[in-house]
């Protein structure tokens, strides 16, 4: 019988891929070595979910619903709701939807919940695994890119009625105008990659309505407060004429978390109690202004 040689290195317990750096992609390690762990393997070893419809899954699957990014002078924030929910019910009404990726970067996610969580925590791993291969940290194009590629990766699992999508901002480094660093992108389903430069964007169920808010708001010269306080405001019109969006929960005291970037603090979440009182301020100055 021929023997087969062991993989692991002597005096190691772990198979000789995992001790050397053949790829600064912890994505094309994983599929290499481990694909049922990526989000579209949702089976046994090696048997993704293709052709699957989404009833077969799971019938309502918890979705995640709006986020929106605004830039502002010097730095840009990223800003989402609290609510997941399941068809007609609420399913989390305090879900996290805003990660911090890296340094300076963040990304905000709507649509299915479990999956889209499952592609930030493992984007949010890709990059620390470059940084640690390469020495260096991705460039901000690079990032983009890169989720692009691990959405369009997704798409099976969204054509089967699992869309996952992510809404991406970071800070560039190396902009000439620092003024003007912060940079919102966003994603198709198919892992269309797409810069918005009108200084403001959102994605999800209360999108409309939140970005239709934040044209009258938005002001490119404002600074990091006036921008939290426009994206608060934005994402409490979307609340108020889109059910799964869910509003700022005084009773229970749950507020839309925010994330800010700049050069000088890189990505930073608002601490809650920041959050809440904008989030108070706004609910109370509709109260005498309901309509804005």
């Amino acid at each position: 019988m021929e023997h087969t040689p062991s993989r692991a290195m002597p005096g190691a317990t772990l198979p000789a891929a995992y001790l050397t750096a053949e790829t600064s992609s912890f994505t094309d390690f994983l599929r290499a070595q481990a694909p049922h762990l990526l989000p579209g393997n949702l089976g046994g070893v090696g048997e993704p979910v293709r052709a699957r419809h989404a009833s077969e899954l799971n019938p309502q699957p918890p979705h995640g619903t709006t986020i929106v990014a605004v830039t502002f002078d010097g730095g840009v924030l990223i800003a989402g709701d609290r609510r997941a929910t399941s068809g007609n019910l609420i399913a989390q009404r305090d879900m996290e939807k805003v990660f911090v990726t890296d340094d300076y970067s963040a990304v905000g996610i709507a649509g299915t919940a479990g999956l889209a969580v499952e592609l930030v925590k493992l984007f949010t791993l890709e990059l620390s695994h470059y940084e640690k291969i390469e020495g260096v940290s991705l460039s901000l194009d690079g990032k983009t890119n890169k989720l692009a590629t691990m959405v369009r990766g997704n798409l099976d699992v969204a054509m089967a009625g699992l869309a996952v999508l992510p809404l991406f901002v970071g800070f560039d480094l190396h902009a000439q105008d620092p003024a003007k660093a912060g940079r919102i992108v966003s994603y198709d389903v198919v892992g269309g990659r797409y810069e918005e430069r009108a200084g403001f964007h959102s994605v999800g169920s209360g999108s409309l309505f939140a970005r239709s808010a934040l044209k009258k708001l938005y002001d490119p010269g404002s600074d990091a407060a006036t921008a939290i306080r426009h994206a608060v405001e934005a994402l409490y019109d979307a609340a108020d004429d889109d059910s799964a969006t869910g509003g700022p929960d005084l009773a229970r005291k749950i507020y839309p978390s925010v994330v800010t970037i700049t050069a000088a603090d890189g990505a930073v979440q608002l601490p809650e109690e920041e959050a809440a009182e904008v989030a108070e301020s706004v609910v109370t100055a509709r109260s005498s202004q309901p309509r804005g």
